[in-house]
């Protein structure tokens, strides 16, 4: 008998990708539960989900089933031994109920960075050119704002701080280069891939008091949570621009905003907000803020590519023990993971 696999909940540009990379190696079953208790219960004996190995999901399923967390984890049966997450970032997944499962964890790397790359150079163009206000008063017939030419700047020559260099930064920076700007960075770690031009900051607020323009990517963990608080935001020289495609919660919204009300920031552009959808309505207050609603992937080659990837993980995964794209977390335990499987 193949190997179930449940695709979790729905496959909307792969679909012959799904019978290409598991047609053959494993049985496929859509998730049809329409609430988490009837999907846990059909991974009972007798049920449709009964002996799955291995779950492909994506954010649209916590409609219906919420998203991954502890309680959900802890109800899987023991078979499921591998969840491939379609996302770059991965927080509606517990990672720790995960690994305390025995249940491997993957995402989709690389295949997001391009588009989210590009979203944040929009933000960047638009914020620093107040785009999106002039674009505002045209369509209410008013032409050009009355003195937006002493708020606007060149981006050419700026200077770019990118808080987490990895695939996503690292592709923003390639695409800010090109004006050029100066290319500035901290991560945990310097990035031994990091292109010649990018200038590595160990001291975050070194670099913050540098930058005209910071853009945030680091993922959303416990650790991260209000990470570019107050002090990161006034170190900050004045009149900086903060663009934000990562996670809402990275960012303290209420120190972001009083930088904004004060004057200290001179803008932001933000595609992510803490409790999406729900954005808060003081940012509607600032003209000079640009607001996207997460469009960072919103696009259908991006979104093939991230379903193939995902679906890619879970055949690696019944071909030869792993998928290439375990998280963080689980890469300290690369050894153990075909030994287990």
């Amino acid at each position: 008998m193949a190997p179930r696999i449940l695709i979790c909940s729905t496959i909307v540009w792969a679909h012959d990708a799904v019978k290409r990379l598991l047609g053959e190696i494993a049985e496929v079953i859509y998730v049809d539960s329409p609430d988490r208790q009837s999907f846990l219960a059909e991974f009972g004996p007798g049920g449709k989900y009964e002996n799955a190995v291995g779950i492909y999901r994506e954010n649209d399923s916590a409609k219906n089933i919420g998203i991954f967390d502890k309680a959900l984890i802890d109800g899987l049966p023991s078979t499921v031994r591998w969840i491939a997450h379609n996302g770059a970032g991965y927080d509606p997944v517990d990672v720790h109920a995960c690994k305390a499962r025995g249940i491997y964890l993957s995402n989709t790397p690389g295949a997001v960075d391009d588009a989210t790359a590009t979203t944040a150079l929009y933000l960047l163009i638009s914020t620093l050119r107040q785009y999106s206000i002039a674009e505002r008063s045209l369509r209410e017939l008013k032409w050009k704002p009355a003195g937006i030419n002493k708020k606007t700047h060149d981006v050419t020559g700026k200077v770019l701080g990118i808080l987490g260099l990895g695939g996503i930064g690292t592709r923003l920076a390639i695409l800010a280069h090109a004006f050029p700007m100066r290319v500035i960075y901290h991560s945990r770690n310097k990035n031994p891939e990091a292109p010649d031009f990018c200038e590595y900051f160990d001291n975050v607020e070194e670099m913050l008091a540098q930058t005209d323009v910071l853009s945030v990517h680091v993922p959303l963990r416990q650790e991260t949570v209000g990470l570019v608080g107050e002090k990161w935001i006034r170190a900050l020289k004045p009149g900086a621009i903060i663009i934000n495609t990562a996670r809402g919660k990275v960012i303290d919204e209420d120190a972001m905003i009083g930088a904004l009300e004060d004057g200290h920031l001179a803008a932001a552009g933000l595609d992510v907000f803490p409790n999406e959808p729900e954005v808060n309505p003081r940012l509607l207050d600032f003209p000079q803020v640009t607001l996207l609603p997460h469009m960072g992937t919103e696009n259908q080659d991006t979104q093939r590519e991230m379903e193939i990837r995902a679906l890619t993980n879970l055949r690696d995964f019944l071909i030869s023990g792993a998928g290439k794209d375990l998280v963080p977390e689980f890469k300290n335990d690369i050894a153990k993971v075909n030994q287990k499987l």
